[in-house]
């Protein structure tokens, strides 16, 4: 029997694989190909670009569709759909389309990497995450592609490379987009705008509740805890993130004020989307009052479903902690969630996330504004939308120093693969307790 340092090690395998799928990334963009211009890309400009692509993140040093050729956005279109897929997973589909069957070593990674509770279910799930990928992004491309012919103008191989780019970004919640402005010459066009929107929230959902919707639909007695929360959580959010952002920015000249009423709440509500976590803006995110950047930043912070392409510590997480702290305002013996009691093993793994997500984003902040000039508002929005994979910036991300932006791509990078997870990967090795200590409490408040 292997010693327990010896043991298969998920999370590691899964760090690994996001890594050498980065680098990858990283040597192709710095092919002469990859970019106009003369020299090509910077090792810099090439790896920042790849990890936000992989990590689904969509923050950028250089304009995407300037700077890069067909080659390069084909490269960060393959790295989003790698990345959205999951790194284990994708090689998983690789694996069941090749040989058929998977091991058991890849039934653990790609277990870790979609949050599946066992093996057993695992190459479903897998294989659910293709069919919902591939269909979603399909529906969507064919939409935006009408759209971008008939609307405007665009040539049909235009208008498909187009569509499908944005379709795959949008159910991926990368936020990359062949257009510079990203999505505000569209803001008032509520099918682009709306598209991106329902591709966004579906991928970040989760696959886990995409699959279990579409074997269960009409039967929520038969959904899981995680399905119930994710579907009961997404609208709560979308809807206070559209009453926020439309409310503060609804008299700022520079965002939402020159637009007619119904155009307010419809870029409201595509921003309350991207918010989580897509990064597509249809208004000047740099323009906007620091007190929606602070609403967004919570947004952000929680970010969508959990095994899915959203970032953030997940809704699942931030329905745990808020259950708990009622409970405990409640003096209750237990904690509860929609009929079901939570072990006490849920309840670290929510505070441990929220910590260290908390910690993270405090460390990055401080370490960035002893680099930069910037404001703390500028900041903090910039780190919460790189640990979020969001992609949304204050228009700094090109400025930073490159000390600054290797803090932005490790934060992208743990933010994609979730706090515990990575710690997990990093950990030098796994300890078993076989003793209890004796107990005793602090005071606490």
């Amino acid at each position: 029997m292997p010693s327990p340092d010896r043991r298969p090690r998920p999370a590691r395998t899964v760090f690994l694989g996001f890594a050498l799928v980065a680098l990858l990334g990283t040597a192709l963009l710095l092919h002469p190909a990859a970019a106009r211009g003369p020299g090509g890309a910077t090792v810099m400009e090439a790896l920042f670009t790849a990890v936000s692509s992989l990590c689904v993140t969509g923050l950028i040093v250089v304009d995407t569709p300037v700077f890069w050729t067909g080659f390069g956005h084909l490269v960060i279109l393959a790295l989003i759909q790698i990345g959205g897929f999951g790194v284990m997973t994708f090689a998983s589909v690789v694996g069941i389309t090749v040989i058929r069957r998977l091991s058991l070593r890849s039934k653990l990674t790609a277990a870790a990497e979609v949050k599946s509770f066992g093996i057993a279910d695992v190459r479903a799930l897998v294989l659910g995450v293709v069919r919902w990928s591939l269909a979603i992004e399909a529906v969507a491309a064919l939409i935006l592609t009408l759209r971008f012919a008939l609307a405007y103008g665009e040539a049909w191989p235009s208008a498909l490379r187009l569509g499908g780019f944005h379709a795959v970004s949008a159910f991926n919640n990368a936020g990359f987009a062949l257009f510079s402005d990203s999505l505000m010459s569209f803001s008032d066009d509520p099918v682009i705008l709306l598209t991106c929107s329902i591709a966004t929230i579906l991928g970040g959902m989760g696959f886990p509740v995409l699959v279990q919707l579409g074997r269960h639909l009409g039967t929520p007695r038969l959904w899981s805890m995680n399905t119930r929360i994710v579907v009961a959580a997404t609208p709560l959010l979308l809807a206070a993130g559209t009453l926020y952002i439309t409310a503060l920015e609804w008299s700022n000249p520079a965002t939402l004020g020159d637009m007619p009423w119904h155009q307010r709440l419809l870029n409201g509500f595509a921003m309350s989307a991207q918010t989580r976590t897509a990064g597509f803006n249809s208004i000047d995110t740099s323009a906007m009052d620091p007190a929606t950047w602070l609403g967004m930043d919570l947004l952000m912070f929680i970010g969508g479903g959990p095994a899915g392409t959203a970032g953030g510590i997940k809704v699942t997480t931030f329905a745990v902690v808020f259950f708990l702290m009622l409970g405990e305002l409640r003096g209750a013996g237990a904690v509860t969630v929609l009929g079901k009691r939570l072990s006490r093993a849920v309840h670290r793994q929510a505070i441990t996330v929220i910590a260290l997500a908390v910690g993270l984003i405090a460390v990055s902040t401080i370490t960035i504004m002893l680099r930069t000039d910037f404001s703390l508002d500028q900041v903090l929005f910039e780190v919460v939308s790189a640990f979020g994979t969001v992609g949304l910036s204050t228009g700094i991300t090109a400025d930073l120093p490159t000390s600054a932006q290797l803090v932005i791509i490790v934060l992208m990078f743990i933010g994609r693969l979730g706090p515990i997870t990575a710690a997990a990967a990093l950990a030098l090795r796994r300890r078993t307790l076989l003793y209890d200590l004796p107990k005793e409490r602090p005071i606490i408040g």
